[in-house]
């Protein structure tokens, strides 16, 4: 999960800075959010449950990544409306 915690508050803390709009800085943390969850594919689990299956692990998307992915998304969504 913080494998995507983390860029995705920096993507924030740039828009932050950069004085963009809310739906624009969360659109981007949206993307960023979805880049880094895809990145968790090859890594081993080391928490959670995912962790019990030790290298089977590798090849499957962290499931803690693809659910914070799946908030960034929707709140990157209802800010659009």
């Amino acid at each position: 999960m913080c494998d995507v915690w983390v860029p995705v508050v920096e993507s924030l803390r740039q828009s932050s800075e950069q004085n963009l709009s809310v739906p624009v800085a969360l659109e981007a943390a949206s993307r960023i959010a979805e880049s880094a969850a895809q990145s968790t594919i090859t890594m081993q689990a080391r928490k959670g449950r995912a962790s019990y299956l030790g290298e089977r692990s590798i090849g499957h998307q962290d499931p803690g990544a693809t659910s914070v992915m799946f908030m960034m998304q929707m709140l990157a969504l209802a800010a659009k409306e």
